[in-house]
């Protein structure tokens, strides 16, 4: 009953966290579960994107729109960890006007059109379905850059002086490529369990739906991913039910893909628009893309990836972070201990 009310006080104030967000406050006494602090930095915005993007220009910045959700541990940490950095948090309020945009919020939007609407709309009509979700627009208003998810401190970084200093018209991999690399362990992590070369993906008789791990050695998030969070029992039991297939983000292997047309790793990854490492990218038996990560993610909301795909849940919950929720009550009613940032 305790949790019952406790999920039912969670979004009733759904609204009031909008507002609480915005600057304009809960009345006292009132607090709202799992909301974070933003910086003090982050422009109060009336949510009229034009003007917005006017003002950053005049100013010699950019916009950064921040989607969040109170309760998220990758919010937390991006605000926590990214942005507790001087170095970058100079380097964002140096860049970029910063504006935050709850995805379940009520607070009204005026979008680069001059269409209103609100903010749960336009995360919804942007398709944010990972919080955070952040959207670097030019002097325009044009999306540049997006981040689908959380990235660690040292690329973060780099994706703030890539659009800070309007690199785009390099892709942001091949900029990255140019970097000094995390320490790894410089080995990509082949499993016998995973298809083998020739990759023939448009032949393939399983039945199984397909996950494309795209990489490349010197990854330390890669490690982390073949050398824990997929080594776990449960995530082993998720991976039977998948055709898996690694590649090298960069190399020439070739590649048929799941539509028939011939190509190399590095092409087909740029076709994709990947520029992360690792990405995984979940294709149905028709050889049609469903979803895909490309992040930095702990084991649980890895698996409620796989999960997401597997048990067909895609089709009938659109939104991935309703479904994580509901994923990880129904765990906790089976009495499995559940934390998302093991």
């Amino acid at each position: 009953m305790k949790r019952l009310i406790g999920i039912l006080l969670f979004w009733c104030l759904q609204p009031l966290a909008a507002h609480a967000t915005a600057g304009e406050g809960l009345q006292p006494g009132l607090v709202n579960p799992g909301y974070h602090e933003q910086p003090a930095w982050f422009k109060q915005s009336f949510l009229d994107l034009r003007d917005d993007v006017a003002e950053a220009r005049a100013a010699g910045k950019r916009v950064l729109l921040y989607f969040y959700q109170d309760g998220c541990p990758y919010c937390k940490k991006l605000l926590e960890t990214n942005f507790g950095l001087r170095d970058i948090s100079d380097k964002a309020r140096r860049y970029f006007d910063v504006i935050a945009i709850n995805i379940w919020g009520d607070r009204e939007v005026t979008d680069l059109a001059g269409k209103v609407t609100t903010e749960k709309q336009f995360a919804a009509d942007n398709r944010v379905m990972f919080t955070p979700t952040l959207l670097f627009l030019d002097e325009q208003g044009k999306v540049v850059m997006r981040l689908n998810g959380y990235y660690p401190p040292h690329r973060f970084s780099a994706v703030l002086d890539y659009v800070g200093q309007h690199m785009e018209e390099t892709a942001f991999r091949d900029y990255w490529a140019g970097l000094s690399p995390p320490a790894a362990s410089g080995r990509l992590h082949r499993d016998p369990s995973y298809l083998q070369p020739p990759y023939r993906l448009a032949h393939r008789n399983s039945g199984k739906p397909l996950l494309v791990l795209f990489e490349q050695k010197d990854c330390a998030a890669c490690d982390e991913l073949h050398g824990d969070i997929l080594r776990r029992p449960q995530s082993r039991e998720l991976l039977r039910g998948f055709d898996v297939v690694l590649l090298d983000m960069w190399s020439q292997t070739p590649v048929q893909t799941p539509d028939g047309e011939q190509l190399t790793a590095a092409d087909w990854a740029r076709r994709l628009k990947v520029q992360y490492a690792p990405t995984m990218v979940m294709f149905d038996t028709s050889g049609k893309e469903v979803f895909r990560t490309e992040a930095y993610l702990k084991a649980f909301h890895t698996q409620s990836a796989l999960d997401y795909v597997l048990s067909g849940a895609y089709r009938e919950q659109p939104n991935f972070q309703r479904y994580i929720q509901a994923r990880a009550d129904a765990l906790r009613d089976r009495g499995v201990v559940v934390d998302i940032m093991d």
